[in-house]
């Protein structure tokens, strides 16, 4: 069994973008600049925040932070996400989930410029993945295929299975697993809370891919020996022994499925580093989007 070590993956990422970004300061260019929005003061996004903050610091991005309060109205919000739009300072932009009642999430993130939209999650970038054409990947999607890409793990012509179909993680894994490429061309079962006999599919599956929020979902007999797993979840769960007071849980009982597995991700440690890596590449392929644009423009001027 191999662990798909996320942390040691991500600051490897980190390293590659940060050696970029020395490139493009030596050229004298435009350092890429990323900026988030957080609403409210939830402790697990200003901690994720935070985090995207310092990754930032460390590979040379510009960052900038805009907090507003919880009883901000939609309208407001809005009106500063259309001044992100117009900051041609500003790369790439995303506003932190979950959002306050009174706001209407898809509305907010339907009003992100799809150039600058680096969670990937605006209709347009997700339908240009859907139909394989150049888009920005949602970050967590994008950490997986790099791992899979990575550790060199086979997906052509193998069985897929995603557990969860949310459009963060389920619904664009399935479209990428099966799109043309590595990786990919693997052949893939969606499946939910509403589906039947899930043990009968998850026990055909090569690779599991689950993201349900609930801890120790997948159980060691849910799956066949030598299968692939990725572990999505992350859940605090009470636990008095701990000074903490808390264990953080995957969706995956890794002390028995790991010992049936090739490769699984742990939790902490596993997919959780690689969505702000792949964050930062985003930004970071949104600059160039950019600067090719601005070359063209100045180009079509001149004509």
């Amino acid at each position: 069994m191999t662990i798909l070590d996320g942390k040691k993956t991500s600051n490897d990422i980190k390293d590659e973008i940060a050696a970029e970004v020395e490139k493009i300061k030596k050229r004298g260019e435009k350092i890429p600049h990323l900026a988030a929005i957080i609403v409210g003061n939830d402790g697990a996004s200003l901690t994720y925040v935070n985090a995207k903050v310092k990754s930032c610091k460390r590979v040379g991005f510009e960052s900038s932070l805009y907090r507003l309060p919880n009883t901000v109205s939609e309208l407001e919000l809005l009106d500063k996400i259309e001044e992100l739009n117009q900051n041609d300072d500003i790369d790439g932009f995303i506003v932190q989930l979950p959002l306050p009642p009174q706001i209407d999430t898809q509305k907010v993130l339907n009003a992100v410029d799809p150039d600058k939209d680096v969670d990937g999650f605006h209709p347009t970038n997700f339908g240009k993945m859907a139909l394989d054409m150049t888009s920005f990947i949602p970050a967590t999607p994008f950490g997986i295929l790099e791992l899979l890409e990575r550790y060199d793990i086979p997906t052509k012509g193998k069985h897929t299975v995603v557990i969860g179909r949310s459009y963060i993680v389920g619904r664009p894994m399935s479209i990428l697993m099966g799109r043309s490429g590595f990786p990919g061309n693997s052949t893939v079962t969606l499946t939910h809370e509403f589906t039947k006999n899930i043990t009968q599919i998850t026990s055909q599956a090569d690779i599991i891919i689950i993201a349900v929020g609930i801890p120790d979902f997948l159980k060691a007999e849910m799956i066949k020996d030598d299968a692939v797993i990725i572990d999505v979840g992350i859940t605090r769960v009470p636990n008095d022994e701990v000074e903490k007071g808390y264990v953080i849980k995957g969706d995956v009982d890794f002390e028995n499925v790991s010992k049936r597995a090739s490769y699984i991700t742990p939790v902490p440690g596993g997919v959780g580093p690689m969505t702000v890596s792949m964050l930062l590449k985003n930004t970071l392929l949104a600059t160039e989007r950019h600067k090719k644009r601005a070359k063209e423009n100045s180009k079509a001027r001149t004509v």
